[in-house]
């Protein structure tokens, strides 16, 4: 990210917006990234050659927040009360302006075909947060699968929108599409002030909703589906100022929360017992126990048999001899925790904008005072500060990080990707020097590997834009600083 002494720089400066930069997001495996601004404009990013390939005003006023919606469709959340799903694929782009809101344009610039429309509460400031539809686990299907095949198929054509109420501020409404209509409203108190910064997303085989509020208090509840309500699984005010953003884990194990003051704050998100869990692996005495109950059954069935009793008589007197053997109903949470993680005091006010990257081991803000500072996710220690603008941003955002892509590299390759691509050991050196390799080799695992010239430029640039560790900064300045980092 930066030589040895000397302070990082940006990998490129993206220009072209007029107004500050409010969202940004990547989409599309880190092809594109989408900003918007406070004019209600978006630009999208193509990250190989760094240039606009889409363009257009998707709201009359300041945009509150942006976010993908699978490969073809972009949400966009404005202050114009409306909340926009836009369909926006390449073939879309080919006719798309690319005149940039800061040049002159003499033509209204085409807008890409609008899928749905909500008309939102937007007085909050409070942007969007969205979530698949979950899927339910059918019979003799482990969670798991579930989630790897029916929940794919329903985040491409469901989706709950949790936003402000439009009524009362401190509440929140769940919208579903693309039905477009409203699902729940959930009200978690009375005197919290306004909704500042909400999470929605699935734990367990309900929903599980965090939200930050005017006060500085965070809160996590879930939906019941047996009592039908929203029950509280943590609440605690770590802050004296408003919650301006929140960001969940990808493990959702925490979420962490910055505000106007100084403070971060580390969250826990209590674990939610499923209505439908039962244990995939029992232990040695659970195992003994149901030996042996298996036994006494067999016993007394035969017993019974012999004195000419049903079955049905004597499974129930047997229930009535071991009350122990009844099934126990599944126990749900019902302390509502009170403190938090871990907060710390960065002495720097007003660290707007918060996101956790992909891998869950670093997390950036977006600072009034112009800079980037990156953070450890298990310290909630500074590691880095990241200094080009001139004032303060606004927006971050993080691309997503491939699970390999962190490993240790040598001579610029994954030593695990090697091994497993080419069926050999990484080189090793020896003292003096030279390269080594284990002899042992299976050459059935070996893959041919084309030449360097049949990689177009196109290619490896696209290559290249995926694999970046990228870290997006919009400022007030109109710019947005792009970042290679750890």
């Amino acid at each position: 990210m930066a030589v040895e002494g000397r302070p990082p720089t940006p990998k490129s400066i993206l220009r072209g917006h007029k107004a500050q930069v409010h969202a940004a997001t990547f989409i599309r495996n880190n092809e594109r990234l989408v900003t918007g601004d406070a004019d209600g404009f978006v630009i999208a990013w193509d990250l190989t050659i760094m240039r606009p390939r889409a363009v257009w005003q998707a709201h009359d006023n300041a945009i509150l927040g942006i976010a993908g919606w699978g490969d073809d469709r972009i949400i966009t959340h404005g202050r114009d009360n409306k909340l926009i799903v836009w369909k926006l694929t390449g073939d879309d782009e080919a006719r798309m302006s690319t005149t940039l809101p800061l040049d002159p344009c003499t033509e209204p610039r085409p807008k890409p075909w609008i899928l749905h429309l909500l008309e939102v509460n937007t007085m909050n400031f409070c942007s969007f947060s969205y979530c698949p539809v979950s899927a339910p686990v059918l019979p003799g299907q482990q969670e798991d699968q579930s989630q790897d095949t029916a929940e794919e198929s329903k985040s491409e054509s469901e989706l709950l929108i949790a936003v402000p109420n439009t009524l009362a501020s401190e509440a929140i409404d769940i919208f579903h599409l693309p039905s477009q209509t409203r699902r729940h409203t959930v009200k978690l108190g009375d005197k919290n002030g306004m909704v500042m910064a909400v999470a929605l997303f699935n734990q367990a085989d309900s929903l599980t909703l965090v939200a930050g509020y005017e006060n500085g208090l965070a809160i996590v509840a879930h939906r019941d589906p047996v009592k039908n309500d929203w029950v509280p699984l943590y609440q605690a005010t770590c802050h004296s100022q408003p919650i301006l953003s929140l960001s969940v884990s990808p493990a959702r194990d925490f979420f962490l929360t910055s505000s106007a003051d100084a403070v971060i704050a580390k969250h826990p998100l209590p674990p939610v017992v499923s209505q439908n869990t039962t244990p995939t692996h029992v232990t040695t005495t659970q195992a003994d126990q149901v030996s042996g109950s298996e036994e006494s059954n067999r016993s007394v069935n035969a017993a019974d048999k012999a004195a000419g009793k049903s079955l049905l008589g004597a499974a129930l007197a047997k229930a009535k001899q071991n009350p122990s053997s009844q099934p126990k109903p599944t126990l749900q949470p019902e302390e509502v925790l009170t403190h938090p993680l871990k907060t710390v005091n960065t002495k720097h006010a007003g660290q707007q904008s918060i996101e956790i990257r992909s891998d869950g081991l670093i997390f950036a803000t977006a600072g009034w005072d112009s800079k980037i500072r990156v953070y450890s996710t298990k310290t909630l220690k500074e590691v880095a500060v990241l200094k080009w603008h001139q004032v303060g941003c606004y927006a971050v955002a993080f691309a997503h990080i491939a699970p390999n892509t962190g490993a240790p590299s040598i001579n610029g390759q994954n030593p695990t990707a090697t091994e497993r691509t080419t069926g050999t050991q990484p080189t090793r050196s020896d003292s003096l020097g030279h390269g080594t390799q284990k002899p042992h080799m299976d050459n059935s695992l070996i893959t041919v590997v084309p030449k360097l010239v049949e990689v177009t430029v196109r290619d490896k640039r696209l290559r290249q834009a995926k694999a970046a560790h990228w870290l997006a900064a919009g400022s007030k300045d109109g710019k947005v600083s792009l970042w290679d980092v750890f």
